[in-house]
């Protein structure tokens, strides 16, 4: 993806899966890419990692998912 695409998307997107009707996701569209599942924490990784982007995945995930989780709670308190 050319860095001008890249410039056009959200940082975060909510999602939901007609398979799935009661479960929402937060896609995360920047490096790292993820798809959290806001009802049980899931997440599906959207990237491959090589063995130094593996550490610093697992270093850093937590805060990733904490960022997700307050985009989603922020966006759902705008709606209320």
């Amino acid at each position: 993806m050319s860095k001008v695409n890249e410039e056009l998307f959200p940082k975060y997107l909510i999602a939901d899966n007609s398979k799935y009707p009661n479960s929402l996701y937060i896609v995360h569209t920047e490096y790292p890419r993820f798809i959290l599942n806001v009802s049980n924490d899931d997440i599906c990784w959207l990237e491959e990692f090589n063995k130094e982007d593996e550490i610093e995945v697992s270093d850093n995930s937590e805060a990733w998912i904490d960022n997700a989780l307050r985009f989603y709670d922020s966006e759902i308190k705008s709606f209320e």
